[in-house]
Order: structure tokens, then sequence, then C-alpha cells
């Protein structure tokens, strides 16, 4: 196989691949149902889409027996993913095939068999950054969120109307995150439990505060606007702190990057220049072993590395 075809054909591998993701994690735009706007003419029901509910529906059905849905839709939902366990699967399963199938055209079926193990773990540390950012930026707008509450409170707003102001109001995630706030209510679960869940979700222990002194007012009574602001100027010193944190130990997360990513660069670079220098790593004993103990060294590195670079205060 010409190197030139070998690599056109991991880019359209890849290019679909990346395609594909994109249009899972895109935002749902609203659109009226076909059924609501024209009665009598059925939605379309393709073969396509038929085969992908019957897979979608089966992956849901086998997730639910042995109850690793709601751990999966849990995971999804505080990383923000709209989308169901069944169809988060269902993409994860997608992926892997894609990168067996360039495991297969680099003629290596030790680098099929490593991509294809690769790939569930790769949707899972993608969730857990979607999880940190979205928990980072519900932290960012903790200030400001305050503010918008206590505001409407000193306009005579109650409180629940001023969470709800909050929710129209607000920045992704806290407009979602109020917006839930609002509706649990609604249904009849009691508003500080409500704050609390959301503190708990979003791993937030200043949210937590937040929640704190919302029920020690509704207990004993004062100005919770006043001690809004008091708790905002806490938390707003709190970011202050964070963010300088974040910038004195940036260049060392960098490094890390930087090291880590190295040897998937320099072996995706031989790969692509000398696939039969890197095949035979998947050829032999010896080759798998090697492969073992790079991966044992690995995440010996960016434990070790992770430990440096991170700090609490």
């Amino acid at each position: 196989m010409e190197p030139v075809t070998l690599v056109a054909g991991l880019v359209l591998c890849y290019l679909a691949l990346a395609l594909l993701t994109a249009a899972a994690f895109a935002p749902a735009v609203p659109r009226l149902p076909l059924d609501r706007r024209r009665p009598d003419v059925a939605a379309p029901d393709s073969g396509v889409s038929r085969f992908a509910s019957a897979t979608t529906g089966a992956v849901a059905g086998a997730l639910a027996s042995r109850r690793w849905d709601r751990a999966l839709a849990s995971a999804l939902d505080q990383a923000g993913v709209r989308k169901s366990p069944a169809e988060f699967v269902v993409l994860t399963a997608s992926a892997g095939a894609v990168n067996v199938l360039v495991g297969v055209l680099l003629g290596s079926p030790g680098l099929a068999l490593l991509l294809a193990l690769a790939t569930p773990l790769g949707a899972v540390l993608l969730l857990r950054l979607l999880k940190g950012r979205r928990q980072r930026q519900f932290a960012d707008q903790l200030d400001d969120t305050l503010q918008l509450v206590a505001g409407g409170l000193r306009a005579g707003h109650s409180l629940l109307r001023a969470v709800d102001a909050v929710s129209h109001e607000a920045e992704s995630p806290t407009r979602e995150e109020f917006a839930r706030i609002v509706n649990e209510t609604r249904l009849g679960r009691d508003l500080n439990d409500a704050l609390e869940n959301v503190a708990a979700r979003m791993k937030s222990e200043d949210f937590s505060w937040v929640a704190q002194a919302i029920g020690i007012h509704r207990e004993v009574g004062g100005d919770l606007a006043e001690v809004l602001d008091q708790v905002g100027a806490t938390i707003r010193e709190r970011n202050q702190l964070r963010r300088q944190v974040q910038a004195l130990s940036s260049e060392g997360k960098m490094s890390a990057y930087v090291l880590m990513a190295l040897p998937f660069v320099v072996t995706g670079i031989l790969a692509i220049t000398s696939p039969t220098y890197i095949a035979q790593f998947g050829q032999s004993p010896l080759g798998f072993a090697l492969i073992g103990v790079a991966v044992v060294m690995l995440t010996v590195g960016a434990l070790w590395l992770r430990k440096v670079v991170s700090f609490s205060f």
C-alpha cells in the first residue's frame, strides 16, 4: 500500500469520526415535530434510522439488565452531555471500530487491539474532562450568580422567583442547574434539598456554603441579600486565590501534557513513516511485554506528574 494512500485513508477515517463526534455532542436545536406541523403526514422512517433505533434499544436493554444505565446516565449528566447511556455506548463502539480499522490498515493486529482497548478509556477520560470543565465554569460563575440572586431579593422578589430569574439570565451550566432547582421545587422537593443536590453534583464547596446560608435564613430569618453578599465576597477571594495557583502551576501542567503526549506522537509518526517497524511490537511476546511495560510506566508517570502539579487550598 502506498504511503500517500495510507495517510489519506487514515485522515478520512479520523475525519469521519470527528464529524460523528461533533454531530453527537452538538447542542440540540429545538424543532417542532412533523406530526404537529402536518398531522396528516407521518414522519419518514428510513432503514438507517430503524437500524440505529434497534441497536440503541438493544444496548439500552443490556445496560439496564446489568444496572449500568444509572451510573452512566449520572456521569453524562454531570459532564453536560445530552445523550442517553445507550447512545453514548454506541458512539464509543463506533469510534472503537474506526480505530480497529486504522490498526488493520497499518498492518498491525497488536496496534488494532491496543486502539480498541484505548477507545473506552478515551471515552471515560473525555467524560471526566467535560465534567471537570463544567464544574470549573460553575465555580467561576458563582460570584455573578449570587449577585443576581441578591439583586432579585432587593428588588422585592421571593427567593424562588430570584432563583428562577437566574435560570433564565445566567450562562451555562448555571442556567441548567438553577432551572433544575426550580423544576424540582415545583414537583414538591424541598428547596434546601435541591440546593444541596446541586452542590453535590457540581462538587462545589462554595455552593454548599450558599445552600447552608439559605437554609439558616429560612429557619431564623434575616437579610438574606446581605448574607449572600458576604458569602459572595468570600467566594470571590477564594476564586482569585485559585486563579493565582492555576497561573503559577500552568507551566508544570504544560510540561506534563507534553511529556505524556510525546510517546503517542512518536508512535504515530513511526506508524505512518515506518509501519513495519511498529508492527513488530504486535508480532512477538516481547513486543506485547514492552507495550505493557510502557503502559505501566506511563500510568505511574501520569499519576506522579498529577500529584506534583495539583494543589489543594
